[in-house]
């Protein structure tokens, strides 16, 4: 078994004014040779949105593209014709493809947003451009960790094109898992989201990450009230 740690403080940051965010790999200005992905995991953005704001019209193409929010509401609008609101609870997905225009912006000018924005890299270059959002709240049960990203449209929870899992588990009882990988070739990136957790022997805390390979399952034990995020992942391109 291989691990990597990735304590909250070490993140990369940048601070815009509308918006606040925290970088686990290397995104925009934010630049570590040693953290440019794990797999094909490439992005996890931890944003905070202020009341009004947002992120203009900006173009996507070949990247698969997840959103969770947690806390606030978040208006989705895309060159597909989608106009649609998601908020705590819910998951969003966005194949980009051959190429899509999309903007976010927080409609509550009194209520900050805050969100993971997540990006895989694909298994299909220049697919059709998709898009699609259920709510995770519906397939959750507490103290269990929930499918809610899988390869397959028929699965719970969304589907990309990628041979991805996320599970996520929002524990009141602190309690004993043991994640399966589906593949050896897989790895499994763990992301406290609030909370703390004991992942192989190493205690994590909000907002760290900790990435594990070369293995078969994962032991966890998640603290009380911990809400956790598990993203299996090929580990090779």
């Amino acid at each position: 078994m291989k691990k990597i740690l990735h304590k909250a403080n070490t993140r990369g940051h940048a601070n815009h004014g509308w918006l606040n965010s925290y970088h686990t790999f290397s995104f925009a200005n934010y630049y570590h040779p040693e953290r440019m992905q794990f797999g094909v995991l490439r992005v996890i953005n931890d944003d905070t949105v202020a009341g009004g704001q947002g992120f203009g019209t900006h173009p996507h193409e070949n990247m698969e593209i997840i959103s969770i929010p947690l806390e606030g509401e978040l208006e989705h609008k895309d060159s597909l014709g989608n106009i649609a609101r998601i908020k705590t609870g819910e998951i969003q997905v966005m194949s980009a493809g051959t190429g899509v225009y999309h903007s976010e912006y927080n409609k509550n000018k009194d209520k900050e947003v805050k969100f993971l924005q997540i990006w895989v890299i694909p298994n299909q270059q220049q697919v059709e451009p998709r898009y699609d959002q259920i709510s995770i709240a519906d397939i959750s049960k507490e103290n269990q960790f929930n499918q809610i990203l899988s390869p397959n449209a028929d699965d719970q929870g969304v589907w990309i094109h990628q041979d991805a899992w996320f599970h996520i588990g929002q524990f009141t009882n602190g309690n004993n898992q043991e994640y399966q990988l589906h593949s050896k070739t897989n790895g499994v990136y763990v992301f406290v989201i609030e909370g703390n957790a004991m992942i192989e022997n190493q205690e994590l805390i909000a907002r760290d990450g900790m990435g594990i390979w070369d293995a078969e399952q994962i032991s966890i034990q998640a603290g009380k009230g911990s809400t956790i995020l598990l993203m299996e992942v090929p580990m090779n391109q």
